[in-house]
């Protein structure tokens, strides 16, 4: 959760806070340390966040502030918090934040979306006694809507860039092909861009940097590959 009045950071702005190159950051991983201030993301949420005022204190040496604990309307959760709040599943939340009431006010932070307190409680008054999907029929297709697929799958190598097909499958609720071909396609991007940002970093070594074992490596350097050469 994001307390009002706060500002709060993801991986890659948190390596710019620190000083650091994102390679660094990544091969280093200071942000695991025991006195790192701890993420203000929600418990299990696959991209973290951390409080902007805190990692400065840490990274100065000063004492870190306090984040309050008092719940106001300005609060941001994200999709797990809201989840919580309308007593529903977070897949659930996927399908509720279409609605203008939840669409008109979220606000991304880090890539993470997050919605005011004040809009999901309104949202939740809203809704009244009307049940909460119970998910879709198996079979009836992904679970995750299509265009929220790329996000999510960037949420997932963030998290861990060894990720596999079959632990997106069972987080996402989407078909192996599906997983397979949307984490190839993530990582050559992201091959790519650290080639552009590391000159005379090849795309091996790149895919290196990055975590990416071997077992997936081959098919996101051909994917790389092609990605670089069109583009």
């Amino acid at each position: 959760m994001i307390r009002a009045g706060r500002t709060a950071v993801g991986r890659r702005e948190l390596a710019g806070v620190l000083g650091l190159k994102w390679s660094t950051f990544d091969r280093t991983k200071p942000h695991t340390a025991a006195d790192f201030p701890l993420p203000v993301s929600s418990e299990g949420a696959l991209v973290l966040l951390w409080d902007l005022e805190q990692v400065e204190a840490h990274r100065d040496g000063r004492p870190q502030p306090v984040i309050p604990a008092v719940d106001r309307e300005e609060d941001l959760l994200d999709r797990r918090e809201a989840a919580l709040l309308l007593d529903v599943k977070p897949r659930s939340v996927d399908s509720y934040k279409t609605d203008p009431g939840l669409a008109d006010h979220v606000v991304v932070v880090g890539g993470v979306e997050h919605w005011p307190r004040a809009a999901v409680l309104a949202y939740a008054v809203g809704r009244g006694a009307m049940s909460a999907p119970s998910g879709r029929p198996k079979g009836s297709g992904d679970m995750v809507p299509r265009d929220l697929l790329p996000g999510r799958i960037a949420e997932l190598l963030d998290a861990n860039p060894a990720v596999t097909a079959a632990h997106a499958v069972d987080v996402l609720g989407i078909s192996t092909p599906a997983a397979q071909r949307h984490l190839q396609q993530e990582r050559a991007a992201r091959i790519v861009a650290l080639m552009r940002t590391e000159p005379g970093l090849d795309a091996e070594g790149a895919a290196e940097s990055l975590g990416y074992p071997p077992a997936v490596r081959r098919a996101a350097l051909k994917a790389a590959q092609e990605l670089y050469e069109a583009s």
